[in-house]
């Protein structure tokens, strides 16, 4: 449901990665859900224009950009603490902080691009997911939701760096789900932790830019951002712990 009538009506969500293409779709789609939306990203004016670019798409809509460092543990909780106390809330953290190493065969994989991988792709996981736990558990439609790859449950050759940091952030996510899973108690959980995955993402600027590709099997920022926005319309129970694909199932 569109323009504040749905589920993310008042809602307020957290976008972690918001200056990149997904995140733009998604703070729009977020916003025009009805919903507050205050991101963050690694690059402040990249984020400033995605900021600007989903106020303008949705006049009146609450869009505000934190320049925060995922990477240290205090800034996140600092983020998650202050996002609570200036709305009263804290339904969502929409994690698409991304980033990609690969190389030509399994053992020119460089243990460096490792090292790069889990910073950005677990770190900031393990640094969001506990900052952002409790609010997320105070709220009665609390969603963690990690963007993966399907290379996580099919790693190739060569992309052993990427597809274990996926994993790892996968499995990170799916513990946080148990704890929703067990606070909720008998009745189930309110809150809940679940994966979105895609085999990788196109936006316009990569189809103009490769006109004769296919991008076979590849989502559409904006499918994604439709498909966060209706990770509020299932239940809890249906959400916590699972993973919806949005491309084929290896």
């Amino acid at each position: 449901m569109r323009n504040g009538n749905g589920a993310l009506s008042g809602a307020v969500i957290a976008v972690a990665g918001a200056g990149g293409p997904a995140g733009r779709a998604a703070l729009q789609r977020l916003a025009e859900a009805g919903a507050t939306v205050v991101g963050s990203d690694n690059d402040p004016e990249r984020l400033a224009e995605a900021v600007d670019a989903a106020r303008y798409a949705h006049g009146g809509a609450t869009v505000i950009g934190d320049t925060v460092d995922l990477l240290d543990l205090k800034s996140t909780r600092d983020w998650a603490s202050h996002i609570e106390k200036d709305f009263g809330r804290v339904d969502g953290l929409v994690h698409l902080v991304g980033g990609w190493r690969g190389s030509e065969t399994f053992t020119k994989t460089s243990l460096d691009d490792w090292d790069f991988l889990d910073l950005l792709l677990i770190r900031t996981v393990q640094h969001t997911s506990l900052a952002f736990f409790d609010a997320l558990q105070r709220s009665d439609r609390g969603r963690y939701v990690l963007i993966s790859a399907a290379g996580a449950t099919k790693p190739t050759a060569g992309n052993a760096a990427y597809a274990a940091a996926k994993a790892a952030a996968e499995a990170w996510t799916l513990a946080m789900a148990d704890a929703f899973r067990k606070t909720g108690g008998a009745e189930g959980p309110t809150s809940a932790a679940g994966i979105l995955v895609v085999k990788a993402l196109v936006h316009d600027a990569m189809r103009a830019e490769r006109p004769n590709a296919k991008f076979a099997g590849f989502t559409d920022v904006k499918d994604l951002a439709e498909a966060i926005a209706g990770v509020w319309e299932k239940p809890a129970a249906e959400v916590n712990g699972n993973r919806l694909w949005l491309t084929e199932t290896p």
